[in-house]
């Protein structure tokens, strides 16, 4: 199971680092992937990184957020800098085992406001 923590309210500008930490035993992970879903609108990818560190960024993002895993310690980690409005949902962590089992993490909602 993922988990997703670190949310919060944040002014505009500010940052926020979310974590995602998996329970119930051990698995090979392959591709981990934060998406969000902000009220009234679909969930959308928003960073990506391989089992190799290879990451990939939804436009909207980049230069801003900065993905990253440690296999040994939480999955995977999102670092959220110059927040927007914009950026306000809730987000979610993704896993993708070696053997093709997905698996979603429970949200953290992320508030962007003055």
């Amino acid at each position: 199971q993922l988990q997703a923590s670190g949310g919060g309210l944040v002014q505009p500008g500010g940052s926020l680092r979310l974590s995602c930490s998996a329970s119930g035993g051990s698995v090979m992970i392959n591709v981990m992937a934060w998406y969000r879903q902000a009220p009234g609108k679909q969930r959308e990818l928003v960073a990506i990184i391989s089992d190799r560190g290879s990451t990939t960024y939804a436009e909207s993002v980049k230069g801003r957020f900065t993905i990253s895993r440690d296999n040994a310690k939480n999955p995977v980690d999102l670092q959220m800098n110059s927040l927007k409005p914009e950026d306000t949902a809730v987000y979610y962590c993704y896993a993708i085992t070696t053997k093709g089992t997905t698996y979603w993490g429970k949200g953290t909602l992320v508030t962007v406001s003055s």
